[in-house]
């Protein structure tokens, strides 16, 4: 894609992320913090001013839509929009017109729009393993070398989506994170339900919405989605673009669920927040080491099977 299609589908994405009609400050912060932290790797585009363009509504759907000329094009900016709304949970009503409003400016079919939502929405609605009562569960005794192990297998696996260029690999990304955060509670005694996880990640400053919004503003920008426009496979990520992202949030976001879990849920927010960005730069540094490991994994997974792989993780 060119750059302005680039930023045409980057805005739209942005616009999918205030479709929810919440506009709160700490959601507004971690859209500028994602748009912001892309533009520094993508001066041509000047993504800070697109937030502003967005933000300050100088910039609506159909003028996006415009821009992009190609049905493979519009169907990427689509996927993409129903990603961000569910990203967070499924999409409500607000969210639900706004794609609705999207998918007439693209001008798509009723089956182009209906194939993304349904894998979002089994994606956002998979159930957690069992059912979830919030209390304090008879357990084993942890296996921390267990525990290692499976942090380490679902970073390598979220880092290996990271190099697809289909959207609904994206999409999975959170889902795993959330469900490797579950089996992190029950192992140490704590059965949880998906609000109690969400509030873990958003405490430790894993936003959800935007966590997947840096994860396409970085295939985008890294022209992963160029070709294939997420529907093909095409080959791994030139230049694997995203994998520190996903396997190094994945990574600190287990180690510190271990470390909260295992010290009965009393560090406090900062202690989280701090923590957590403590360990995202270690988990920079084993990036590199597991970078052939991440290769390999991208390469055995099958895209059909994506909504199957989360439920069975």
């Amino acid at each position: 894609m060119s750059p302005q299609e680039t930023r045409a589908v980057l805005a739209i994405a942005l616009m999918a992320a205030y479709a929810d009609g919440q506009k709160v400050d700490a959601e507004r912060d971690e859209v500028r913090r994602v748009a912001e932290a892309l533009g520094m790797s993508a001066d041509a585009l000047n993504l800070p001013a697109l937030y502003q363009d967005v933000l300050l509504k100088r910039i609506n759907v159909e003028h996006a839509a415009a821009v992009l000329g190609s049905l493979e094009s519009r169907q990427l900016a689509f996927e993409l929009a129903v990603g961000v709304c569910n990203a967070d949970g499924l999409r409500n009503e607000s969210e639900t017109r706004f794609l609705a409003d999207l998918g007439l400016a693209l001008g798509l079919s009723a089956p182009d729009m209906a194939e993304p939502a349904a894998i979002a929405d089994a994606l956002a609605t998979t159930p957690l393993p069992a059912a979830a009562t919030g209390q304090v569960v008879a357990s084993t005794p942890v296996d921390g070398a267990e525990l290692d192990k499976m942090i380490l297998n679902c970073s390598i696996l979220n880092g290996a989506l990271e190099l697809l260029p289909q959207s609904m690999a994206s999409m999975a990304i959170i889902p795993l994170q959330m469900r490797m955060v579950y089996r992190i509670g029950k192992a140490h005694g704590v059965e949880l339900d998906s609000g109690q996880i969400k509030y873990l990640l958003a405490t430790a400053g894993v936003g959800l919405t935007g966590q997947y919004l840096e994860d396409i503003g970085r295939k985008l920008i890294g022209g992963l989605f160029g070709q294939v426009a997420g529907k093909t496979a095409g080959g791994l990520a030139r230049g694997a673009t995203g994998i520190a992202f996903s396997f190094a949030t994945t990574y600190a976001l287990g180690k510190v669920a271990s470390h909260y879990y295992a010290g009965g849920r009393t560090m406090n927010t900062q202690m989280l927040k701090d923590t957590f960005a403590s360990i995202v730069q270690e988990a920079r540094g084993l990036q590199e080491r597991y970078q052939p490991q991440i290769e390999q994994q991208a390469r055995s997974i099958d895209v059909n099977r994506i909504v199957q792989m989360v439920r069975e993780a």
